[in-house]
């Protein structure tokens, strides 16, 4: 691949272990690309590498409770997260649902694609779209149609 893309790395506290094996997993394509994470994700990650003698620029945002969430969802409207994986607890409540929520929405209404689950992020991942230099994703309108016209 020859752009630099920066993917969003977050899990829930349910989900970092699985989160970091993924990582490892794909460590090879992920440590020619930015990682920006929440805080504790981050870390994880940062350390599993390390252990490996991976190296990857990884970047920590606060924790997803304290607005990490949120400051990546920034990053979305400014169009600076290239990708994201945001393996989620669906299983128990979250105190921060607003900011999840707010960031799935970001990424929905600015294009950014983004995997809940480890099968679509390898799919996404793999894709050969990252590779194809002609290739700009459309940006998405909202237009309504009345259906009586």
């Amino acid at each position: 691949m020859n752009k630099k893309l920066t993917i969003a790395l977050v899990a829930h506290d349910r989900r970092k272990a699985d989160m970091v094996e993924w990582a490892l997993h794909n460590a090879e394509f992920l440590s020619a690309h930015l990682l920006i994470c929440t805080g504790t994700t981050g870390g994880l990650i940062a350390r599993a590498f390390g252990e490996k003698g991976i190296h990857a620029e990884i970047r920590c945002m606060h924790s997803g409770p304290l607005g990490g969430d949120a400051e990546i969802a920034a990053m979305v409207v400014r169009k600076q997260i290239s990708l994201a994986i945001f393996l989620i607890d669906d299983l128990n409540p979250q105190p921060h649902e607003a900011d999840i929520q707010m960031l799935l929405r970001q990424c929905r209404v600015h294009n950014v694609p983004i995997a809940c689950n480890r099968y679509s992020a390898d799919l996404m991942l793999t894709s050969s779209l990252w590779d194809e230099e002609a290739y700009t994703p459309t940006e998405p309108q909202y237009i309504y149609f009345n259906r009586g016209e």
